[in-house]
């Protein structure tokens, strides 16, 4: 794997364990905890909800589904 994909994959693990820590979370909280741009957020927002992991009960909110994830380290 690349070096730049697997920065990005450690990325989107990292907001998915945050979103799934602190329950409902906006898409600023997001760019201000993780000091990235809103549109890198929100690409990795895309790539978490595609997969089902996440979604957006009102616009710029963001919190985890119930599937199951196994996160290995």
């Amino acid at each position: 794997m690349k070096p730049s994909t697997n920065r990005m994959m450690t990325r989107i693990k990292s907001v998915y364990m945050f979103i799934q820590e602190k329950g409902l979370v906006t898409t600023q909280e997001l760019v201000d905890e993780f000091g990235i741009t809103p549109r890198t957020i929100q690409r990795d927002l895309n790539v978490l909800a595609y997969n089902d992991l996440v979604h957006s009960p009102s616009r710029g909110k963001w919190e985890t589904t119930r599937k199951k994830v196994k996160i290995s380290s």
